[in-house]
């Protein structure tokens, strides 16, 4: 816990930031509920709800919430309690993507969950960009227009959905297109009716079908030319992935006209069946579908502070901007003046265009966006 000097110097910078934002309130306010949450507790309380943005900006000036979330659904009653009481209106659809559900990231071996590095950062970024180009826009049909993107102030991004045709859909329904995303339930023999079959060539979905067919072939086509290293981190054994690797233009080929079975591989049902097992989990690993499927849940208010870095929920205007985006630099939000801390141990880290750390045991005048960052993560204090 942090203690009330520091609880106070990080509320007051969070109130400061709070008077001066512009436009923090989402459309039809009046119709969402909210929630805050403590340093220790990110939604201790829920069920709040305010007429307009004067009455919400009130409130955050008033008590520089570390934390504060909002519904993804609208209500008649906003602040009802129980959840009935509330009077259901409809709900946008909402994905959560998280660095720390990314089993692909090697580096959470070296510093742990509790640290957040640039390839965590850029990895969690792909996904979501891999998330709008590959399936919200060719597989559902929604328009970059109809979405908002934000960094969700922590490790990952938040998409929502504002697309009418949404709005509707039960929690089950949105369940579904969660399961479809990360590739619940895919039975191989859709695309490949021949799998297992003794005798039979392989035939399988080419890179121009529609849906996870194209997925799958764009998917080893990808791991191909990548090379040896890619092939073994989807599972296979380095002797057959060098050898598919050998043979790849001639693999590539293959699968462009259907023909996945190129090269003669032993037991190759069970040797195609994991690799494509494989492919479909790293697709969309990292989407959290119980934020999806939950009508219920409240998720960070976009523009608001996260209370475990200091660092804004910050809106992303466009899918373009998106690629490019880089939360410690684009998300900062306590950009004056220095704080003095004692730094138990912290990594190198880079922050704002400088590098800073690694510190050890050491006392140090940094920018307040560090110095709070390093503060909130349990790496620092207040000198």
């Amino acid at each position: 816990m942090l203690d009330a000097k520091t609880t106070d110097a990080i509320k007051g910078l969070i109130k400061t930031y709070y008077q001066n934002v512009q436009n923090i309130a989402p459309p039809n306010i009046e119709k969402l509920e909210f929630g805050f949450g403590t340093f220790e507790n990110k939604i201790a309380y829920r069920h709040y709800a305010f007429k307009n943005e004067a009455a919400l900006r009130k409130y955050l000036v008033d008590n520089a919430p570390p934390f504060v979330s909002v519904s993804s659904s609208e209500y008649q009653k906003p602040d009802g309690r129980p959840m009935e009481a509330k009077g259901l209106i409809g709900s946008w659809l909402v994905f959560d993507l998280d660095a720390d559900d990314l089993s692909s990231l090697k580096c959470k071996l070296e510093h742990g969950k509790s640290w957040v590095c640039q390839k965590c950062l850029d990895g969690i970024r792909e996904e979501t960009v891999h998330l709008i180009e590959d399936f919200l826009i060719p597989d559902f049909g929604f328009d970059e227009k109809d979405m908002q993107i934000n960094f969700s102030g922590n490790r990952g991004y938040h998409v929502h959905v504002y697309d009418k045709r949404v709005y509707g859909l039960s929690g089950d329904a949105r369940k579904q297109i969660g399961d479809y995303i990360t590739g619940k339930g895919i039975e191989l023999t859709t695309f490949f009716p021949t799998l297992g079959m003794r005798g039979k060539r392989l035939e399988g979905p080419k890179p121009t079908d529609y849906g996870w067919g194209g997925k799958l072939a764009n998917g080893i086509i990808r791991a191909l030319n990548d090379g040896v290293s890619s092939l073994m981190d989807m599972g296979i054994d380095k002797k057959s992935a060098e050898l598919l690797v050998r043979k790849r233009a001639e693999v590539i080929l293959g699968i462009t006209t259907g023909n996945w079975d190129m090269i003669n591989i032993p037991k190759k049902a069970e040797f195609w069946s994991n690799v494509l097992k494989g492919i479909s989990i790293e697709q969309s690993e990292s989407i959290d579908k119980n934020v999806t499927g939950d009508i219920s849940k409240i998720l960070r208010l976009p523009d608001s502070i996260h209370g475990d870095t200091g660092l804004i929920a910050k809106r992303i205007p466009s899918l373009k901007a998106l690629k490019s985006y880089d939360p410690m630099t684009d998300a900062i939000a306590f950009k004056e003046g220095k704080l003095k801390v004692h730094i138990d141990k912290a990594p190198k880290f880079r922050m704002n265009g400088e590098d800073l750390g690694p510190f050890e045991n050491a006392d140090k005048e940094l920018p307040t966006y560090a110095a709070v960052y390093l503060i909130l993560k349990k790496r620092a204090r207040l000198a």
